[in-house]
């Protein structure tokens, strides 16, 4: 699949199918980020929300709820809340993590401040409460919810975790299905709910959407040390630079001998970084096959992914899901 090609682009695919709807989420997002009384809110979100994201876990939540012949209008809240749910979590990482660039542009705490950031997350966090209470699905409202306090507890984790050479290939997994995969899975799981579609199908979706996450977040942790800033939208090495133990370096650690474990040890623990330790870090997970085996992972979280799919009625969308978890691990071969 040539990736320079925009039409064979799965995401794109489902962009053209789904445009009505996501056209109708688009302008639902509007309306509800505007703020009578605090300006701030609607620029902070706008400068996010605008910037060209490829609205992928809102597209997730119209292509489940359409392949299971959903006809009613929930399925928009319930697109919208999930981008919500996602831009605050946006807005609080680049904190955390004191970022100066997301989505090839300055982050929002850089253009305005911390306190800004925080906020305005946690008015978008409210919002996509009122939302998703919108849909009268209790069930919707308990799995989004749920998702929301997986993010909030693998963002946590991660905090101690990413720092500590301890921290093995299970823990990573704990972390990232927390901060990434939760909302791709309740993003597939709700489009199911709110159609009604058999358990059968529920839960075949929220598989599909875990193991996308999970392949999702392995090739961005891949692209820090093997990317382009272009393809990324952000600085390569930023995960080095922030002491962040992602599974390329797990695996080099797991590798290592003592004085390549006490180099980890300063520029991970430590934060102890000089002139030519990513060079060298690049060097190591090169000599122990780190990078190979961690798109290896991802290869195969997707790959459970499109099994999962396999339940599922046969539809032109169902193989555009299909392709989509092809085309995440694409963008490292």
């Amino acid at each position: 699949m040539s990736l320079d090609n925009a039409t064979q682009k799965p995401h794109d695919r489902l962009s053209g199918v789904l445009s009505a709807e996501m056209e109708a989420v688009n302008a639902l997002i509007r309306t509800r980020m505007a703020s009578e009384h605090a300006p701030r809110i609607p620029e902070v979100t706008a400068h996010l929300v605008e910037a060209g994201g490829k609205r992928l876990r809102p597209m997730l939540t119209l292509a489940a709820a359409r392949l299971c012949d959903y006809a009613g209008p929930f399925h928009i809240h319930l697109a919208a809340t999930v981008e919500f749910i996602h831009t605050a979590t946006l807005l609080h990482d680049d904190v955390v993590d004191e970022s100066d660039r997301r989505r090839g542009r300055p982050t929002a705490n850089l253009l305005w401040d911390n306190k800004s950031s925080i906020l305005v997350g946690d008015y978008l966090f409210a919002r996509s409460f009122q939302l998703m209470v919108e849909t009268g699905s209790l069930r919707v409202l308990d799995i989004l919810a749920d998702a929301s306090a997986t993010i909030a507890e693998g963002e946590v984790l991660q905090l101690t975790a990413a720092q500590n050479l301890a921290t093995d290939e299970e823990i990573y997994l704990q972390v990232i299905r927390g901060k990434t995969a939760a909302l791709f899975a309740a993003a597939c799981e709700v489009g199911g709910v709110i159609a009604g579609a058999p358990e059968t199908s529920v839960e075949a979706l929220r598989t599909y959407g875990d193991a996308l996450g999970i392949s999702f977040q392995i090739v961005d942790d891949l692209l820090d040390y093997g990317g382009s800033s272009e393809a990324t939208g952000k600085n390569i090495g930023d995960d080095f630079r922030e002491g962040k133990l992602t599974l390329p370096v797990i695996k080099a650690v797991a590798a290592a001998s003592d004085e390549e474990r006490g180099f980890w040890a300063r520029v991970i623990e430590k934060r102890d970084q000089k002139d030519g330790d990513l060079e060298h870090a690049l060097t190591l997970l090169a000599r122990h096959d780190a990078m190979d085996q961690t798109r290896q992972e991802a290869v195969r979280w997707a790959n459970i992914a499109k099994n999962a799919l396999e339940v599922l009625p046969a539809d032109p969308i169902r193989d555009m899901l299909s392709d989509l978890a092809d085309y995440v691990v694409a963008r490292i071969s």
